[in-house]
């Protein structure tokens, strides 16, 4: 009765094929070739060029990118402080209505 019952595999029906023979390859060994070395084409300029348009934009970016990220360190820094004081609150108001009730007794 609390003895499980495995299901029997079916048999495969149909044409079964026997597994194709691999036939085994020779390796003739040959004589090894050098490695080429590649050449590195010679840079007529420099590849990056800083123009003062170009570097005004950079410093303009990397501001751009400071002001963002300090924004939101501020606004979760912000967030962090007024959940705090909003708890400290409740917990002030729940104290005081247990040591209310409690006097009442």
């Amino acid at each position: 009765m609390f003895r499980p019952k495995l299901p029997t595999m079916p048999q495969p029906t149909g044409l079964v094929t026997p597994p194709a023979v691999v036939e085994p390859t020779t390796i003739t060994p040959t004589a090894p070739t050098p490695p080429t070395v590649p050449v590195a084409p010679a840079a007529a300029r420099p590849a990056v060029q800083l123009t003062p348009g170009t570097a005004l934009a950079l410093v303009g970016g990397g501001t751009a990118v400071v002001l963002v990220v300090g924004a939101v360190l501020v606004s979760m820094l912000l967030a962090v402080a007024l959940t705090g004081a909003s708890l400290a609150v409740c917990a002030l108001v729940i104290r005081s209505l247990i040591t209310t009730d409690n006097r009442r007794r």
